[in-house]
């Protein structure tokens, strides 16, 4: 952490400041690009996610993505070039912050918000950005009901109803014959909708869903995982289904090795980061299979690029599908805003009819997909991509 933020002193776009989300005393960070005399104002784009808490590993990959991009963008447009002004503040995964977050972003001067991180805050946030008229792009936030908010939000992400659906064919097409159980969280929007998309598309397929290893847990719940994994045992499950976050599948693993039970998992995107979840053994994670459209291991310039400045500002770790979708959102953006003339001078409201206009058309290629492109909702279409872990990295399955 101290290589981190000394990192982040150095670098001339990044200043770290503290500051808090309403009445929290939460850290945010800022990027300020220098005014330069002659060239057009800075865009303001600001952010919000769970920097500190049980899902900081999101909100901390999102911040890291973003800044590269930021950093990049700016250093490449030089004296005269369109720069951003960025700022991320920690909204801890909840809806009441994340909204007093959207406010403090407001009155900081954002005219682009590039959030929120997760469901819940998305779901906050999303009324009151259709509501004053600010473009919203949620690099993760991936429940269908965030982008039916209005016609100026968008996704990144996969929706939750293409994860389920696209976790179901993947197993059709590479493992039919398994048995197979569901673990996944009966208090979240994202788990509980990538499991309804699942079941739809695993009973159109015939796969072998046993209804008896159908199992769920509550965020109140999710300390131990051992009737949910005893249940799916006694059915004979050799694969479980695990659309659940990093922090939950991990207490997963654990217990399933404790008690020898050890049949594949399949999760989707939420999954991304159990690699880096806190005291977590990774060797349990060993064989784990998930839905993600980014692979760090991709040999193209563009992600090694990207993986080796994620490194280094984080002290060696790898950058998961959340922090490659973070800096894919913000190089979207910025290219709508060169292409509609947009700057810091472009009122909140007129950004957003330009970018609205500009993706209803728009093709974009980044770390995360080739030829993009976005429907009336919002919401992306673009490729999944299977993982494995494999000797503690992700390797495309």
């Amino acid at each position: 952490m101290k290589k981190f933020f000394a990192l982040m002193l150095a670098a001339a776009l990044v200043l770290t400041i503290l500051a808090g989300c309403g009445k929290t005393d939460a850290p945010a960070t800022e990027s300020t690009a220098a005014a330069t005399e002659g060239a057009p104002a800075a865009v303001k784009i600001g952010t919000s996610g769970p920097l500190t808490g049980g899902a900081a590993v999101y909100g901390q990959a999102v911040r890291v993505g973003m800044e590269i991009a930021v950093e990049e963008i700016n250093e490449a447009a030089g004296d005269t070039g369109l720069k951003i002004d960025f700022q991320a503040q920690d909204d801890e995964h909840d809806g009441e912050k994340a909204f007093n977050c959207f406010n403090n972003l407001k009155d900081w001067g954002m005219q682009i918000f590039a959030g929120a991180v997760t469901t819940g805050p998305c779901l906050s946030i999303a009324p009151e950005a259709v509501n004053d008229q600010i473009f919203m792009m949620t690099p993760s936030g991936s429940a269908e009901a965030i982008a039916m908010e209005g016609g100026n939000i968008y996704q990144m992400c996969f929706t939750d109803p293409n994860q389920g659906a696209a976790s179901a064919e993947l197993i059709a097409a590479q493992m039919p014959d398994k048995t197979i159980g569901v673990i996944y969280d009966s208090s979240t929007d994202y788990s509980t909708g990538i499991w309804k998309s699942f079941q739809a598309k695993a009973a159109e397929l015939r796969l072998n869903v046993v209804e008896s290893a159908v199992t769920s847990f509550t965020a109140d719940s999710a300390s131990e995982m051992n009737t949910q994994l005893t249940k799916c045992k006694e059915a004979g499950c050799d694969l479980v289904f695990l659309p659940i976050y990093a922090t939950e599948a991990s207490v997963v693993l654990n217990n399933a090795s404790s008690m020898g039970y050890a049949p594949d998992f399949l999760g989707c995107d939420g999954m991304d980061g159990i690699l880096s979840v806190e005291g977590f053994d990774t060797s349990l994670a060993e064989g784990l299979i998930m839905m993600t459209p980014f692979a760090a291991d991709a040999e193209d310039d563009a992600t090694k690029s990207f993986v080796a400045k994620y490194q280094e500002k984080t002290g060696g770790e790898t950058p998961n599908q959340f922090a490659a979708d973070a800096y894919d959102v913000i190089y979207a953006i910025y290219a709508g805003c060169q292409a509609k003339g947009i700057d810091g001078s472009t009122a909140p409201a007129d950004a957003c009819a330009m970018l609205m206009d500009y993706f209803s058309t728009a093709t974009f290629s980044g770390l995360t997909g080739a030829d993009m492109t976005w429907d009336a909702n919002g919401m992306v279409s673009k490729v999944p991509t299977a993982v494995e872990v494999v000797n503690g990295v992700y390797v495309k399955k």
